[in-house]
């Protein structure tokens, strides 16, 4: 985690703005435009978004009960105007998260580092050729056009209705798993490219161990990915790995 006194407040209210849905059409755009050209304020958007949820979980609210008692006596002596009150709900922040070090949760560093990498090597499946010349197949790949515009759920729903007649049928549950996990449901997406994952001979059994090795990474379970990823030759998961033996 970064030293936090080099996020400057302006950052950090911008950054909160965000994560509660307060900004314009136009400051998202550009706000998500900065995540993905610059490294640097990406790293501190990660750091502020890990404590913010480290903050609001009951774990850690109990163990900061008394520093939450010493900032609302410090914050009667105050004269509360809008630029003091800001400033103050950013020294909390700050020293919560200096708490939450102190205190040793390793599941703060170990959580926002996962997600970090989940984020950093995690993009949708591109997808197969959608050209329809032919109405073989004509469902599968209606849905596949869903799924490339973003509605996973509606290419996940039209997946689900044709793996009922076909449960073992590698490509279908390998698309349906991509799906959930690119619609952020990585439980969902686990057993499905598990199942994807049996058959070696699958043409796609690369990218299966590579997602695989995602959806358990964003799942938390460290080991569950590093085995899924072991087995691919994807450049992306050898890199993946390195980072997570680390």
């Amino acid at each position: 985690m970064n030293d936090l006194n080099d996020i400057s407040q302006e950052e950090f209210e911008k950054i909160e703005a965000y994560l509660h849905g307060e900004l314009s059409g136009d400051e998202v755009v550009s706000f998500e435009d900065l995540l993905k050209t610059n490294p640097e304020f990406k790293t501190k958007f990660e750091d502020i978004k890990a404590v913010l949820t480290g903050i609001e979980t009951q774990s850690m609210k109990e163990q900061l009960d008394d520093f939450h008692n010493d900032v609302q006596s410090s914050e009667s002596e105050l004269i509360v105007n809008e630029p003091k009150v800001r400033s103050l709900q950013w020294k909390k922040i700050a020293v919560a998260a200096v708490l939450i070090i102190g205190l040793g949760s390793f599941w703060l560093f170990n959580g926002s580092s996962n997600d970090k990498l989940y984020s950093e090597y995690f993009l949708p499946d591109p997808g197969l050729p959608t050209t329809m010349s032919s109405t073989d197949n004509y469902e599968f790949y209606e849905a596949m056009v869903d799924y490339k515009r973003g509605k996973y759920e509606t290419a996940i729903s039209k997946w689900e209705s044709l793996s009922k007649a076909k449960p073992n049928n590698d490509t279908l549950n390998y698309f349906i798993g991509v799906a959930h996990l690119a619609n952020k449901n990585e439980n969902l997406a686990l057993s499905y490219l598990e199942s994807a994952s049996k058959n070696l001979e699958f043409p796609l059994i690369d990218d299966t161990y590579y997602y695989l090795g995602l959806a358990y990474l964003k799942d938390g379970n460290v080991e569950k990915s590093k085995e899924s990823l072991e087995k691919s030759t994807l450049e992306n998961s050898k890199s993946l790995l390195s980072k997570l033996e680390k």
